[in-house]
């Protein structure tokens, strides 16, 4: 049984069952709406949403009392938009004075606010071409073009398999296949979780450091050194746009009125644009720092490298240092031996930062063979799209102009300073103030290579991603197992498998079985079967849910026209002609009450009533055949052939017409017709007593022995199989067998004069004078009128026409 969804599955679940209905409500798929709104509203009957769902789906659905039913609450219990769609349905009723009472009510309402599914939403709508394939399938089916219906439907589900209404125009159809063809099962969803080997995240700052414990003075950097095994924090996720380079991930280099930013090129493949860049505010400086000089800002990363400058003299050298193949970084020679101290070198980020973005080999050999230019030569050699001067080129040369002289640097030299480059550990990129002030720290960039090889990170966002994926995911899954279900009952119930049918609806959800739609299957199933008492129960249990529902009424009536209501029967049909005087199934409750009461015009006037509003309702035709069969064949043959086109698997239809030829003596088309009853309907037993009986009127009554045999096994309480199975047992002279059946029929129907004419003849041809007698006296006590039969069976000679008095009982 599938288990009832989890509180945190409430709110997805809600908003499934709102975005499904919705998307059939705007499809005009009003059944489907009714459906799926009903299987929401039952999950928890105390959810105003779900109830103006429901409601709302049913107002559409022309069903305006039952939709008024379910917000016609107690005032204590009803909320404004109970009284808005109370509105509506009184307006739609002509209640226009008990409308204006609930709108002012809905006004007067201070704290009223719109349910989800009254809101304004976003529905889900499906594909237009399986919703025109569905309508088509419907059209197609009241056309009588039943293979044309079949495709349809079938393509309907293929693009959708939500649309409820084209599965049961296959059901309706005959044509429906198994449900696990049409609803393949889905496995159940798995959460995703972190990666193996991934490690959680610290929170970083808006510049992408880390962020420590909250201690050490508010000093965001104190003595942190970064461990070279584990990959760098701001390295966790791809960034934004592809980079090169640690400078455009890290913006918080860039004062905020920067005008140094250049074009940045986006990738190695990609031409050079120019991108703005928009900078974080930068950390703010703590105390020891405010008391030292200003520190010097990263450059931007550009593919160009420009000459740096140097403001200690003309001459000084400057070396250019390459960092892991992602560029070079201008180092003043012998800056890494000698002690740091002044606090001006408390935040040296340029000694280790890198501001350029590698584009290969050739690129970066070109650019280290460059010798930059002298004074305003050396700018006059830059390309006009390069960056201005930078800002730490004007801090380290004041307002000077001094010429700014640097030497070329050799392939050999640049590759000795690679070598002690990478020979240094990270500790080195960390430079400490001797007091104990300010640690300021630039992470050495990684290479694309080793950011690809670094171990995955598993943060928050992602894990809260991925529990919300996981929460859809679970409520989609609930909805689908649960129409799975419902289809299976529903496929086994057209095929009139009623048994496989009411096994399926065991294993629904209690809070499902208990729902109107299921106690109205159960019903049909128990009637089908010939349960009339269960049948009985079920329908009082649909009326006791939804005192206004007008679908299966039809059927209810028939079954109280079996059972012998007069008084219920007569009040039902009262009930449903006040609620919906123009619904079909009103005037067939109506119709049988009168059959009921032997009135066969009135009884027939309403059958003809019925179909004059509804046109393809086959069960009235079929009502109207029955209760001419008996004065006009061959009317009631025409009201039966009217059933068939508007419902060819109608087998009720078929029967008649069986019936019909049966009394014409028309032995074969009498066969054909039953037969075909039967392959529709093969668990009836009437249907199979029916077709042995054509068997032994053919004079083959071994076989319909067999037929009636396996007629009782379906239906051991059917008084009539088992009535014509003891005639066929009586003709076969098998009177001890007839006799059990008979005393069954006795105990259960002991007014039945015809049962115990039967027993006191097979009494009689057993040589029982006395219980022969005794029956005999007992049917003159029940049926007066049988006296003449009575006379003429004590007239006859043992065996002698006995098969002929039989009949005549």
């Amino acid at each position: 049984m599938q288990q009832e969804p989890s509180p945190s599955l409430s709110a997805h679940l809600c908003h499934r069952f709102n975005t499904l209905v919705w998307s059939c409500l705007d499809a005009d798929l009003t059944k489907s709406a009714v459906f799926y709104a009903e299987r929401y509203f039952v999950l928890d009957t105390s959810n105003h949403d779900a109830r103006h769902l429901y409601a709302t789906a049913l107002f559409q659905s022309r069903q305006p009392h039952s939709a008024h039913f379910l917000v016609n609450l107690p005032a204590d219990s009803r909320c404004s938009g109970c009284c808005e769609i109370k509105a509506k349905c009184c307006s739609a009723l002509g209640r226009h004075r008990q409308a204006r009472e609930a709108l002012e009510e809905s006004i007067r309402d201070p704290n009223y606010t719109p349910t989800p599914s009254m809101n304004s939403r976003t529905a889900i709508v499906f594909p237009e071409a399986a919703v025109l394939h569905c309508r088509s399938g419907v059209v197609a089916q009241k056309g009588n073009l039943w293979d044309h219906a079949a495709v349809s439907f079938r393509q309907a589900l293929a693009l959708n398999p939500m649309l409820w209404e084209a599965f049961e125009g296959l059901c309706a159809l005959g044509q429906a296949p198994d449900a696990d063809e049409l609803f393949p099962p889905r496995p159940q969803p798995v959460k995703q979780t972190s990666p193996e080997g991934a490690k959680p995240v610290p929170v970083a700052t808006g510049a992408g450091f880390f962020t420590p414990d909250g201690g050490h003075g508010g000093n965001l950097f104190r003595v942190w050194k970064p461990d070279p095994g584990q990959p760098q924090a701001f390295r966790m996720d791809q960034p934004a746009g592809p980079r090169d380079s640690i400078a455009t991930a890290d913006s918080s280099f860039y004062p905020e009125s920067s005008s140094i930013q250049g074009p940045i090129r986006a990738s190695r493949s990609q031409p050079m644009v120019s991108l703005a860049v928009q900078p974080p505010a930068v950390r703010p400086l703590s105390s020891a720092d405010e008391a030292g000089p200003v520190t010097k800002k990263l450059r931007p990363a550009v593919r160009q490298r420009t000459a740096p400058s140097s403001s200690n003299a003309a001459d000084s050298n400057v070396s250019l240092k390459p960092s892991r193949s992602v560029g070079a970084l201008p180092i003043p020679n012998g800056a890494d031996d000698r002690p740091k101290p002044s606090k001006a070198r408390a935040r040296p980020a340029l000694t280790v930062a890198n501001i350029f973005s590698s584009s290969g080999r050739a690129q970066t050999a070109a650019a280290a063979s460059r010798s930059a230019g002298v004074g305003r030569g050396a700018r006059e050699q830059q390309p006009a799209a390069g960056p201005a001067t930078r800002r730490s080129t004007r801090l380290l040369s004041g307002t000077s102009s001094k010429t700014l002289v640097t030497k070329h640097t050799t392939i050999r030299d640049r590759r000795r300073a690679h070598a002690r480059t990478r020979s240094r550990s990270m500790e080195s990129d960390v430079d400490e103030e001797p007091g104990g002030g300010d640690v300021a720290f630039s992470p050495i960039p990684q290479s694309p290579r080793s950011e690809a090889s670094s171990t995955p990170m598993w943060t928050a966002a992602q894990e809260q991603a991925a529990q919300e994926a996981y929460e859809t995911e679970l409520a989609d899954h609930y909805v689908y197992e649960l129409m799975r279900m419902f289809a299976r009952a529903t496929r086994a119930m057209a095929l009139y498998d009623c048994r496989g049918s009411l096994a399926y609806l065991e294993e629904l959800p209690p809070n499902h079985q208990r729902s109107a739609w299921v106690m109205a299957m159960v019903g049909k199933a128990h009637y089908e079967l010939g349960e009339y008492a269960a049948a009985e129960r079920a329908f009082e249990a649909v009326r006791n849910l939804e005192p206004y529902r007008m679908w299966d009424m039809e059927v209810y009536s028939t079954l109280l026209w079996h059972l012998q209501r007069n008084v219920r029967l007569s009040f039902l049909a009262q009930e449903l002609l006040a609620v919906d005087p123009r619904s079909s199934q009103a005037w067939i409750a109506v119709g049988n009450c009168f059959s009921l009461q032997k009135e066969r015009a009135q009884a027939l006037t309403c059958f003809r009533r019925a179909v004059q509003l509804d046109p393809t309702c086959a069960y009235a035709y079929t009502l109207s055949g029955h209760e001419s069969i008996d004065e006009n064949v061959d009317k009631a043959i025409s009201f039966f052939e009217c059933a068939l086109r508007a419902d060819p698997r109608h087998y009720n239809a078929w029967y008649g017409l069986g019936t019909c030829y049966m009394r014409m003596s028309k032995i074969r088309l009498a066969d054909y017709h039953y037969r075909r009853a039967a392959q529709i309907h093969p668990q009836n037993a009437v249907l199979l007593g029916c077709v042995g009986m054509v068997s032994e009127r053919y004079g083959n009554r071994e076989k319909a022995l067999e037929q009636f045999n396996e007629a009782v096994r379906l239906a051991p309480d059917n008084a009539l199989v088992r009535y014509r199975r003891a005639k066929i047992l009586i003709s076969l002279r098998r009177y001890t067998a007839a006799v059990e059946d008979l005393e069954y029929l006795r105990d259960s129907s002991p007014e039945e004069s015809n049962v115990v004419f039967q027993l006191a003849k097979v009494y009689r041809l057993l040589g029982d004078e006395v219980k022969s007698a005794q029956m005999l006296a007992v049917v003159r006590d029940v049926s007066p009128k049988s006296v003449s039969k009575i006379r003429k069976l004590l007239e006859t000679v043992k065996d002698v026409g006995a098969d002929d008095v039989m009949d005549e009982g």
